[in-house]
C-alpha cells in the first residue's frame, strides 16, 4: 500500500503512481503463465485498504475495489540467496530472456484489470521511490505446479 510510488532511469522519471500498489516483482526459473494468472489476480484482489465509510480501520477493499494504481518494477535480486558465503546467489531467478518475457505477460494481466499501471524498465538501473501508507509490506509468492 502506498500514497505514491515513482520509477527513474537516467533522472528521469518513467512511472509514477498515486494511492495504490508499487509491486516489486522478481521471476523465478520455476515460473509459468499459471504463475502469473494467479500473482496478477491475487494482487488486484487482496483486501488491503480500509473501507472509509466504515472507519473501522480494517482492510476491507482491494486495489480495484478503491480505484487504486500500480507500479511494477522488475526485481531479479528478490531471489538472491544469501546463506553460504558472502555474495549473494541468483540461481533461482529466470534467465533475463525468460524473465523478460513473462514481466510484460504480468504487466498486460494487471493492465486488463482498467487500472492505471506503470512500470520501470527491464534490466535497467532504477531508483524507486516509495511512500508506504503505514508500515505494510507483503510477500506473495506461489510455487509452480
Amino acid at each position: 500500500m502506498v500514497k505514491s510510488s515513482q520509477v527513474e532511469v537516467n533522472d528521469r522519471i518513467i512511472g509514477k503512481i498515486g494511492r495504490g500498489l508499487n509491486l516489486l516483482v522478481g521471476i523465478a526459473d520455476t515460473d509459468t503463465e499459471a504463475e502469473l494468472d494467479w500473482m496478477a489476480r491475487k494482487c488486484l484482489e487482496l483486501r488491503l485498504f480500509p473501507d472509509p465509510a466504515t472507519d473501522t480501520g480494517r482492510w476491507e477493499k482491494s486495489v480495484q475495489d478503491i480505484g487504486g494504481q500500480l507500479l511494477v518494477v522488475s526485481q531479479f535480486t528478490l531471489y538472491g540467496d544469501c546463506r553460504k558465503g558472502r555474495r549473494p546467489s541468483f540461481d533461482r531467478s529466470a534467465p533475463p530472456e525468460a524473465a523478460s518475457i513473462l514481466y510484460d505477460k504480468f504487466v498486460e494481466k494487471l493492465r486488463s484489470s482498467g487500472l492505471k499501471v506503470e512500470t520501470g524498465v527491464f534490466g535497467a538501473q532504477m531508483q524507486v521511490s516509495i511512500d508506504n501508507d503505514g508500515p505494510v509490506t507483503l510477500v506473495l509468492e506461489k510455487e509452480a505446479g
